[in-house]
């Protein structure tokens, strides 16, 4: 059932990302010549107006054909749209991408969750440390970090992750007595050292099970978007930085850490299907050829140079970058499996 459960969602995200340009290009004049769910070969098919409804023997997502992709000629193929249009059906998957994700964090918010509460207390401070500069001592309990409630300790580290680099408001409870204190945390802390400089426990823990109406889970949900965003700058902008490489993995290791997230239950599933989807926009936007990101990039380079470039030569580029991408996928997932079967 966590595959199967896995599989759903990377299905609906990949058929989220293609109704994205379905959508854009309807309502664009662009002919759309098919809308497939699944890969072929193909199963069964219906034709709605124009265009062909298919059902598809691979499950994995879906697929939208266009007319003319690279053929300009016909004035209702996407090639033959004024650049604002081909830009916008061109990056919808993508927003939609980012989109879906606020509904699926709503989602996972108004799930019971089982949550530990307790006193997040500062067992020890680095000396040096932002922490230290900033007049914490070991005994401060944690309260707020950022303006948000901090439970536990996870909480607390969340917050400083998310302002690497920019001032944290704490507010501490210090004898019986508020007191606020700003941090900065730091972007490369030494070894052995957290970005802040403290260590920490959560005392008193209790578990309990906290869920959201939808009124406040989808606000909190458009919150969440906005931290993960904030999370994958800082992470990229960490790696230059640190001078640190990024961490690879293909659909194996998705697969694998999707499985074990899906053992927690629904709603944690949920949050991460919705880090998935900002993941597959952020990289489908990449200028590799192949992406809708490359094919956006002839399109602003064409803006640049006002004048089109070769409709064959483009395809050309296309093919050898996915080819290109293949090959690339099939290296890292053969990786993958000698991770996962040196695991085992």
């Amino acid at each position: 059932m966590d595959i199967l459960s896995v599989i759903l969602i990377i299905v609906l995200l990949i058929l989220a990302h293609e109704f994205g340009h379905f959508l854009t290009a309807k309502l664009s004049g662009v002919k759309v010549e098919e809308f497939g769910l699944g890969y072929p070969p193909r199963l069964a098919a219906f034709r709605v107006g124009e265009t062909v409804y298919s059902l598809n023997l691979l499950p994995l997502g879906g697929f939208v054909r266009l007319l003319g992709e690279e053929d300009p000629t016909n004035p209702r193929s996407l090639a033959g749209k004024p650049i604002p249009i081909r830009t916008l059906v061109l990056i919808s998957g993508a927003a939609m991408n980012i989109l879906v994700p606020i509904f699926l964090f709503a989602a996972s918010f108004m799930l019971p969750q089982e949550t530990a509460v307790g006193r997040v207390v500062l067992q020890e401070v680095a000396s040096g440390s932002p922490a230290q500069q900033a007049g914490l001592v070991p005994g401060d309990q944690i309260v707020q970090a950022g303006g948000h409630d901090i439970y536990n300790s996870a909480d607390l580290i969340y917050r400083i992750q998310l302002h690497l680099g920019s001032p944290l408001e704490l507010l501490v409870q210090r004898e019986g007595q508020p007191l606020k204190v700003t941090v900065v945390p730091r972007w490369r802390p030494p070894p052995e050292q957290g970005a802040v400089g403290i260590t920490v426990s959560t005392e008193d823990p209790q578990v309990r099970k906290v869920s959201y109406p939808f009124w406040r889970a989808l606000p909190m949900g458009a919150g969440a978007l906005v931290d993960t965003l904030k999370l994958f700058r800082n992470e990229i902008w960490g790696g230059f930085i640190r001078r640190t490489a990024p961490q690879v993995g293909g659909p194996i290791a998705v697969f694998q850490i999707a499985g074990e997230v899906a053992q927690a239950g629904p709603g944690p599933l949920l949050a991460f299907a919705a880090f998935l989807s900002i993941n597959l926009a952020i990289i489908n936007l990449f200028p590799l050829p192949g992406l809708d990101g490359g094919r956006l990039a002839f399109v602003l380079l064409e803006a640049v140079r006002r004048k089109r470039i070769s409709p064959r030569r483009e395809a050309l580029v296309h093919l050898i970058g996915m080819a290109l991408l293949i090959c690339l996928l099939l290296v890292v997932s053969y990786y993958d499996l000698m991770r996962v079967m040196g695991q085992e």
